[in-house]
């Protein structure tokens, strides 16, 4: 049994959830349409432990969503996943976004067995992050940057029903609209979604390094007014 505090910030929704033995305490999902994770986040922590009627100090772990998705935001809820775990002494686990995203949809809505999931983060124009997942969560498709085209998901149309999920849904509206589509572009990564899963992860001793974990980016950071790349 272990007490964890999973983190989310790699889109413009800012989510937290407690969880003990893989079973939520207390959650919050705050997204007013911008970041806000640098003023909000650390009030956020202390409000779940206050509400939860738990200490900093009672945690077993913290999980964090790894990205892909937003550079700023994957930077904060990183790095304070990462400086909670040095303060307090504990491992830290990770999560895939696009993972976090899909395990959020299948917690809010009705999927068949033999659906596909097919999350999308927006990137720019046509661009988003995404993969292609089963309903067990089994990646059919890794993770990548991809341009969208009117063939990108051909193949997997043509199969079953295919869920696109997130933000970046809203590019693939009329590419792929169809009876073999749903869409739901309001979907964000929700942090309670993961309980179970980090718990497993806390039991299979599944934890990164503190020390030189970074978040995925899947790209290099682009400055837009400097036209400059930092590479993390």
């Amino acid at each position: 049994m272990a007490l964890i505090l999973t983190l989310d910030t790699a889109t413009k929704s800012c989510s937290l959830a407690l969880s003990e033995n893989g079973i939520v305490l207390e959650s919050i999902d705050y997204n007013e349409g911008n970041f806000s994770h640098s003023e909000k986040l650390h009030l956020f922590i202390e409000d779940l432990c206050t509400k939860a009627k738990k200490k900093l100090s009672d945690l077993d772990a913290i999980s964090v969503s790894k990205g892909p998705g937003s550079y700023t935001g994957l930077r904060i809820g990183v790095s304070s996943a990462k400086g909670l775990c040095y303060g307090l002494d504990i491992p830290l686990i990770s999560v895939e976004t696009l993972e976090v995203l899909c395990r959020t949809y299948v917690l809010e809505n009705k999927v068949n067995t033999t659906d596909l999931l097919i999350p999308m983060l927006d990137a720019r124009r046509m661009e988003v992050y995404t993969a292609v997942f089963d309903t067990k969560f089994l990646k059919i498709r890794d993770t990548e940057a991809l341009i969208l085209e009117p063939n990108s998901y051909e193949k997997f149309l043509k199969m079953t029903h295919c869920h696109f999920i997130g933000d970046g849904a809203e590019k693939s509206k009329n590419l792929y609209q169809g009876e073999n589509t749903s869409f739901s572009p309001t979907t964000f990564p929700s942090a309670r979604a993961i309980a179970e899963l980090v718990e497993q992860k806390f039991q299979n001793k599944d934890f990164e390094d503190v020390a030189y974990f970074e978040p995925y980016y899947l790209k290099d950071f682009v400055d837009g007014k400097k036209n400059k790349k930092v590479k993390s």
